[in-house]
């Protein structure tokens, strides 16, 4: 057992007994029982101040009074302790359901009790309508459970009452209160985006000056952006967050660019890749994305859609459903775009393709073009680094400037030729492996030499 999870169990060990003490003076207060505590504020939450733990620091810092700690609690229950919930599964005998005040819900699998605004409301309000109204605040946007996405309510039908949605806490605020750490989210249906990750660092990057200049915008828009638009004022004329398109062949350094970024900013970068994303069901792109940029916010986290092509394509006027479907799944991620308040990199292999409505509304646009001569043969001497040695008739600047190559196929011709060395037992690399593997590249890109 490590030291955090030790200090988070005993802190929420603590939390659990004062939770359990106000469901008891809340059923004392119901059943109408002689000496039971009037004001549920006279139960007072465990002392944190020299706590160590994930949990208490949390709580700590954002200065969480008695309504909060108990939602937060209540929220991380079923996930926790869910036997603490079963009282609310009694029946009433009358009418032989569940007691409506209890509010709650039944998941798919999960067998135990599912909070919900109203059961929240029951407990900590019972049948007083101006605390109730008061403790919604909780749940309104202007709030800081919304604004950091610590906890919400499920959205529910259009036609039912908003508090019947299931009592929501982040995953990432469960790990801290029980882990004590921040894990990664992975590859799934409702995180379809994958973290980009390089052994790579800023200095192994070939690139124009231009685009290098361009690209210390965005740095710097990263590094000082609250100062940009909290202590300069900028915030009362600017979106929140930041979009850049990148455009070029493929190969020439789009995705490693984006994930360096990332990497020289200490930011995580999540490739989302549209073309996959998209799908052609009513809902399901808006689906996909969404529970992406709830995760997303306030993360400070780069994202980078790949294949933009696929959503922000050229489009001529709607003429049937599925055209004027595909512009709304355009309008919903172009929306949420406008929202976030992190990087946004879009990528595309042509400018071309891109809808010029959109691209009117990115701060900029970078090219990456195949590099030329003296760059390629930068890109040739970095991939063959220190450890293996081409034969002397290779003429690496003449090779650099016969083939026309972008980085990454390069790369593929250089990991073709080591292979080849290796499979010799040897450290040289072979003027015919290379000019083998500049074939194959070429064979693919339907290309001869």
């Amino acid at each position: 057992m490590t030291t955090r999870i030790k200090h988070n169990a005993e802190d929420i060990g603590a939390e659990l007994a004062w939770f359990q003490a106000i469901l008891k003076a809340r059923s004392d207060l119901n059943a109408g029982k002689t000496g039971a505590v009037q004001d549920l504020h006279e139960i007072t939450p465990p002392e944190l101040n020299g706590s160590k733990s994930t949990f208490a620091r949390f709580i700590r810092e954002r200065d969480f009074g008695f309504e909060e700690r108990f939602l937060l609690i209540l929220a991380a229950v079923p996930h926790i302790k869910p036997e603490l919930l079963d009282l609310f599964l009694a029946k009433n005998e009358h009418t032989h359901q569940g007691y409506t005040e209890f509010g709650g819900k039944k998941g798919k699998h999960h067998i135990g009790f599912i909070p919900t605004g109203e059961t929240a409301m029951f407990i900590l309000a019972g049948s007083d309508l101006r605390r109730r109204f008061s403790i919604q605040n909780a749940f309104d946007v202007s709030h800081r459970f919304y604004r950091e996405r610590i906890l919400w309510l499920e959205e529910v039908e259009r036609d039912e009452p908003g508090l019947s949605g299931a009592l929501q806490l982040s995953k990432e605020v469960l790990d801290l209160f029980t882990t004590g750490e921040l894990k990664k989210p992975h590859f799934s249906s409702e995180f379809p985006a994958k973290l980009l990750t390089t052994k790579m660092e800023w200095g192994d990057l070939v690139l124009p000056v231009q685009v290098l200049q361009q690209l210390k915008e965005i740095e710097t828009w990263i590094l000082y952006r609250e100062t940009l638009m909290e202590e300069w004022g900028m915030g009362r004329f600017l979106n929140p967050g930041y979009k850049t398109l990148f455009h070029g062949p493929p190969g020439t350094g789009k995705t490693l660019t984006a994930t360096l970024l990332g990497k020289k900013t200490g930011r995580d970068v999540y490739r989302i890749d549209l073309s996959q994303t998209v799908s052609k069901y009513i809902g399901e792109t808006e689906k996909n994305l969404s529970s992406l940029f709830d995760r997303a916010e306030n993360k400070e986290w780069i994202l980078f859609f790949d294949e933009a092509d696929a959503l922000f394509g050229n489009r001529t006027q709607a003429k049937d459903a599925h055209d004027r479907f595909a512009n709304q799944q355009v309008s919903y991620l172009l929306q949420r775009i406008e929202d976030y308040d992190g990087l946004v990199i879009l990528a595309s292999n042509l400018k071309n393709n891109i809808d010029n409505a959109f691209l009117r509304r990115l701060q900029t646009m970078i090219q990456f073009s195949v590099p030329g001569p003296d760059e390629r043969l930068e890109l040739w001497k970095k991939g063959f680094g220190d450890s293996v040695t081409p034969e002397e008739k290779i003429d690496l600047k003449k090779i650099a400037v016969e083939y026309e190559i972008p980085g990454g196929t390069i790369i593929n011709v250089i990991q073709h030729s080591m292979l080849g060395a290796l499979e010799r037992k040897e450290k040289v690399i072979r003027y015919n492996d290379l000019i083998d593997g500049i074939k194959r590249e070429y064979q693919k890109q339907r290309r001869t030499i």
